[in-house]
């Protein structure tokens, strides 16, 4: 009698599982992934759409344009059905609001408002570095805190101050509906010639200027304002601007690395959502004369794996001289996503630049689907991350 209790209950356990040393072993499938899943269902058009961030005057095309000047002329500050109508045909993941395109508190958050609804799903980006490059605090009518320049916190030796403009930036840029702020500077300004950084670095010190450059991220981030750190490999030591032409770098990869590189280390540390490039050249590293946005040597072998950033590489806005003056928007927009950027920022050309990527996946297989799946997929959980924080 005994026996056969001690098989009735052996086989019971056996029934549900228990006691079977093979089910212990079992793992349960792993969770289904809920971006590659969106992913799955987006077309080829609306996956490119994401590899975009543009200025509202690209959905308009009667808008002609050589220089800024005559761009801030239309002083674009909401939507058009022209607007809407090319949006429809090409979806966008970011929009980036310029001075011109802010007039006054109400008017810009309408104009927020109703670009968050375009087909596309987009982020909002703006330039609200502190200083002379504040697209909201310079314009009289907005009533938030200025900073003489980021070189002045620099100058307090005080990381905390850092943290607190970050966060006071990010705060009121919260308010109005941004997402994406396109700073901190992590360049080091260390050629005192140079015309397009100076003090809007923290410091001529790597090291100072790192530990600025972190805390800056942190207080936007407590903000829930993503931060972009700029302008990778460091615009700190060249002496010409890239918005109007051609700018290089002679320093090796090594000089670099024990200068330029320690603020853009110490972002990746913190884990900053977005690193912009740079246009400009760096010939003793890469052995061209191509500008970094379009080198998968600096980009792919240096950005992502030498200093192991996973998160979303943006390009400098694309319609600058440094790339104008030599290439087409959609050859350039092609050469950015081959080199590892994941953004195309502000292309001279929208829609060319749209064209040619899915012509780069279609027609001649210069791009692959996959290949636009990995940035897709970052740019989705940046967003995913974002929302989530709201």
């Amino acid at each position: 009698m005994f026996k056969k209790s001690i098989v009735s209950v052996f086989a019971a356990l056996l029934i549900i599982g228990c006691g079977n040393p093979s089910s212990k072993n079992k793992t349960k499938a792993p969770e289904p992934d809920p971006i590659a899943q969106k992913i799955g269902q987006m077309s080829l058009r609306e996956k490119v759409g994401q590899l975009f961030c543009v200025r509202p005057e690209a959905f308009d095309v009667n808008i002609v344009w050589e220089d800024n000047d005559q761009l801030a002329a239309y002083k674009v500050g909401g939507v058009s059905e022209r607007m809407r109508f090319t949006n429809a045909h090409y979806p966008v993941g970011g929009i980036i609001l310029f001075a011109h395109n802010i007039q006054n508190p109400d008017q810009l958050k309408v104009f927020i408002d109703t670009l968050r609804r375009f087909n596309g799903d987009p982020l909002l980006y703006i330039d609200e570095e502190g200083g002379r490059v504040a697209r909201i605090a310079n314009n009289p009518v907005f009533n938030v805190p200025k900073y003489a320049s980021m070189g002045a916190i620099g100058k307090s030796g005080d990381p905390q101050k850092a943290y607190e403009c970050g966060n006071t930036i990010g705060k009121y840029l919260s308010t109005y509906g941004f997402d994406v702020d396109l700073a901190p500077v992590a360049d080091v300004n260390t050629n005192p010639r140079n015309p397009v950084i100076g003090t809007r670095a923290f410091s001529d010190d790597p090291a100072l200027a790192a530990k600025m450059v972190s805390a800056y991220i942190k207080g936007l981030k407590d903000a829930g304002i993503a931060a972009c750190v700029k302008h990778f490999p460091g615009h700190g030591d060249t002496k010409t601007d890239s918005h109007y032409g051609y700018a290089q770098t002679l320093k090796t990869w090594d000089e670099m690395s024990s200068c330029e590189m320690l603020p853009f280390k110490a972002a990746i540390s913190a884990d900053v959502p977005l690193i912009m490039t740079a246009h400009i050249a760096a010939p003793a590293v890469t052995g061209t004369s191509l500008p970094s946005t379009l080198s998968e040597v600096m980009l792919t072998e240096k950005l992502r794996k030498e200093l192991g950033f996973k998160n979303i590489i943006i390009t400098d806005g694309m319609a600058m001289g440094a790339i104008t003056r030599q290439y087409k928007s959609g050859p350039a927009a092609i050469m950015s996503i081959q080199a590892g950027a994941d953004i195309i920022l502000g292309p001279k050309n929208f829609t060319e630049a749209f064209d040619a990527i899915m012509d780069a996946v279609q027609k001649d297989s210069t791009l692959t689907e996959s290949r636009i799946d990995e940035s897709v997929y970052r740019i989705l959980s940046l967003k995913k991350r974002l929302r989530s924080s709201k």
